[in-house]
């Protein structure tokens, strides 16, 4: 009796997210053999393949270094904004094992690197490579507001001007808008709609990124930060309300004395 042959190894590719910019602007990318459109995802060389999405992220599984070059220099004039540091995240894709899992070693296995699951991959590492940017920018401005709180406690009142508690203010509110508006942590995959079969996949990447946990805490910094921040604003108006009427009851004391002396000059004459 003849053994079976062994299972044939998987095949293993790298894939990687990098955040380009804040935006990316994908007019007239549009192309006959994309596999979407939102996000405006392709086929490159033999292997590889491309998706983009306009927060400013790129997703390239499969790829040679030529060819990611080749993309990444494509894209170069339609990149709006620069982060501050590169976010640039790394995954091994394990493809033709039994069952779609996440490996102890942190690799993402696959039954194929078909679009749909492709994509369900991609919006899952986008979102991830997004949101550490977020978190980054709304640690910084935590980071700044913090030690305000504490010297509005020991003092009594704060120590920075209106205009920089309103450009704290703009930096939270910012941030606020790329993960509820552009990067919409909480959305799933348009591809799910046709191939829900793929639920379990997203779950567990989504998990395994922690989306939801990290989209929830970064909410809530933003919703200290930004109600700090007017609280201070509120306190720096009242703080000149409160100038502004002590100025005009000295203005009046002035006028008053000014003709209290005018009609007693008056009189002595």
């Amino acid at each position: 009796m003849s053994e079976s042959p062994p299972p044939a190894a998987p095949l293993r590719y790298t894939a990687r997210a990098l955040l380009l910019g804040d935006r990316i602007d994908l007019n007239g990318l549009e192309r006959a053999d994309a596999i979407s459109t939102s996000p405006l995802a392709f086929h490159v060389g033999q292997n590889g393949k491309v998706a983009l999405y306009r927060y400013g992220v790129a997703v390239l599984a499969g790829l040679t270094p030529l060819e990611e070059e080749d993309v990444l220099a494509r894209l170069k004039g339609r990149v709006v904004g620069s982060p501050l540091r590169k976010e640039d995240e790394s995954v091994t894709l394990l493809v033709g094992e039994a069952e779609d899992r996440i490996a102890p070693n942190g690799a993402v296995a696959l039954k194929d690197l078909s679009d749909e699951r492709f994509l369900v991959f991609a919006d899952t590492i986008a979102k991830s490579v997004a949101l550490a940017r977020d978190e980054r920018e709304v640690n910084m401005v935590f980071d700044t507001v913090e030690p305000l709180a504490n010297v509005l406690g020991r003092v009594g009142r704060p120590m920075r001007d209106r205009r920089e508690m309103l450009r704290l203010i703009g930096q939270a509110l910012g941030a606020q808008h790329r993960v509820s508006g552009r990067v919409a942590v909480d959305d799933k995959p348009d591809v799910l709609w046709d191939r829900p079969d793929l639920e379990r996949l997203y779950a567990r990447l989504e998990d395994e990124y922690e989306l939801k946990e990290r989209g929830q805490t970064l909410q809530r910094k933003l919703d200290v930060v930004v109600e700090t921040v007017r609280a201070l604003t509120e306190i720096i108006d009242a703080d000149r309300s409160s100038f502004m009427e002590m100025a005009i009851v000295l203005l009046i004391v002035a006028e008053i004395a000014i003709s209290l002396f005018q009609i007693l000059f008056a009189r002595g004459h």
